[in-house]
């Protein structure tokens, strides 16, 4: 039986997707997650989850590093990204750090089924009137190597790195995670080793890098509608 994770903020979204998958595939098995730790628990209670459809912009994600954090933590998943942004250059980099695909929030159901069986077989998807523009930002990025570093961190690491670049301090940081100052400093220095940066702000700036404005919201949150 198919097992199928759907992560997106939005209710509606997410339960709209649902609904569509239930009519694709009413023998699959579908979950939903409304945040990347809420993810992480579902792909911990289910490890035999075959896809994972996540939410580009998710919030607290940091755009391609929720992407790095779960291809890091659970390997065997495929995760295809959603996402209403058309960029090809977004799109590529998504794809250099392990996405299975790219699904568009516009996709009708023949888009989305088309999508659906082509990550299942293993195979990466990218929308057909996208694909020359993706190919053509081969070489463009090096993010393949920053992926591959991100995915040598622990579930434990990627928090706390998520935490810093928010701004928290370690105190803040270990009352979260309910753990010491101490042990919040040997994850530190052990992230920083393996991304290769000095300091809290060079892992924060590496992080934020990795965000990506998400158009949806920029239409919502413009001030003159």
């Amino acid at each position: 039986m198919t097992r199928i994770l759907v992560v997106d903020d939005h209710p509606l979204f997410r339960l709209a997707l649902t609904r569509a998958l239930g009519e694709l595939m009413p023998e699959a098995r579908l979950h939903e997650a409304d945040s990347l730790a809420a993810a992480r628990a579902a792909l911990a209670a289910n490890p035999d989850t075959d896809l994972v459809l996540l939410d580009l912009h998710l919030p607290g994600s940091h755009g391609l590093a929720g992407l790095a954090a779960l291809r890091g933590e659970f390997p065997a998943v495929a995760v295809a990204m959603i996402s209403a942004h058309e960029d090809p250059r977004t799109i590529h980099r998504a794809l250099e750090f392990g996405a299975a695909g790219y699904l568009l929030k516009s996709a009708d159901l023949t888009e989305l089924t088309g999508a659906l069986r082509t990550v299942l077989d293993a195979r990466t998807y990218v929308p057909p009137a996208l694909r020359g523009a993706v190919q053509a930002q081969r070489g463009e990025y090096g993010d393949r190597e920053l992926a591959a570093r991100l995915n040598t961190l622990t579930p434990q690491q990627s928090r706390v790195l998520g935490m810093v670049a928010e701004g928290l301090l370690n105190k803040q940081i270990a009352d979260q995670l309910g753990i010491s100052e101490r042990t919040v400093k040997a994850h530190l220095s052990a992230l920083f080793e393996r991304l290769g940066v000095r300091n809290r702000t060079q892992a924060g700036v590496l992080l934020r890098s990795l965000e990506l404005a998400d158009p949806a919201r920029r239409v919502e949150d413009d001030p003159r509608d």
